[in-house]
């Protein structure tokens, strides 16, 4: 059975204004890194930095579409605010989603809601509907959400809505730096992708930079192949190229000639070898 989402137990945070969510936040224990191998440090920041950032995303889909190992360089931070890791802006692909931008923008009230939104048609990017929350945002694309499915907006149609506070929502209520929002016609325009800045980041998160720095080194290390070309299969040993006849055949004279029988037998071994398996065998 699968545990619900704001699971008190678990205490992961996630994306949404639930007042169980709001308690599992703020009574959040770190996890204990210091009996821990490299490998499980490594998968528990990824556990926790992904409980909250998109995790309705699943993880074949975050590795291709929005996990770059190469992140941007930062400047200097200034002599008072040291600048973050830059391993911070690990998930700064993801705020370029449309139902992140919406949750950011505050028109919904968790990032499931957004997701709803997007699904049942409720949302139009520069003058678009569009229908697909993972779709991801250009600089300058406006977003408009329908003012009649924003659940804080209470009124009849064709006449001007009311704004209605939501329980525990007071500490979701901003509005990142990358986003510019207009609430009097519900649209939100991102500007730009998220960076850091001396002492901070502009991606909202309640985990510490080390987390993020951990969460990077696991996916880093799981997208290798992407930083490093593969390498190319070492050829195949000369044996195995040559037939039995023909190796016999050339070195019949030579100063092998009486070990030829018994390598042109092992030659016929290793080729039964990958008749059975079907596969190949490296050398």
């Amino acid at each position: 059975m699968r545990k619900p989402i704001h699971s008190v137990a678990r205490k992961l945070g996630r994306m949404s204004w639930n007042k169980y969510n709001l308690f599992n936040i703020v009574n959040k224990d770190l996890p204990n890194l210091n009996n821990k191998t490299l490998f499980q440090q490594k998968w528990l920041a990824k556990k926790e930095t992904r409980a909250y950032h998109g995790d309705q995303v699943n993880e074949r889909q975050f590795k291709s579409k929005f996990f770059n190992s190469k992140l941007p360089t930062v400047h200097e931070g200034s002599q008072n605010l040291p600048h973050p890791t830059v391993a911070v802006l690990t998930y700064a692909e993801l705020e370029r989603r449309i139902d992140f931008v919406i949750f950011r923008s505050n028109f919904c009230s968790s990032i499931y809601a957004a997701r709803q939104l997007c699904v049942h048609g409720k949302v139009k990017v520069n003058g678009a509907k569009l229908a697909f929350p993972s779709h991801k945002l250009k600089d300058g694309d406006v977003v408009t959400v329908d003012p009649h499915s924003i659940q804080m907006l209470k009124g009849e149609k064709e006449t001007e809505l009311d704004f209605e506070f939501k329980p525990f929502s007071q500490p979701f209520l901003f509005v990142p730096e990358y986003l510019e929002v207009n609430y009097n016609t519900c649209q939100t325009v991102l500007l730009r992708s998220p960076i850091s800045r001396p002492g901070r980041s502009e991606i909202p998160s309640p985990l510490p930079q080390e987390l993020h720095s951990l969460a990077y080194e696991y996916y880093a290390r799981t997208a290798e192949h992407e930083l490093y070309p593969e390498r190319e299969r070492p050829p195949t040993p000369p044996l195995l190229n040559l037939g039995v006849s023909q190796y016999l055949q050339e070195d019949a004279t030579g100063p092998h000639a009486n070990r030829a029988q018994p390598i042109a037998s092992m030659e016929r071994r290793c080729y039964a070898v990958i008749d059975a398996k079907g596969g190949h065998i490296d050398y």
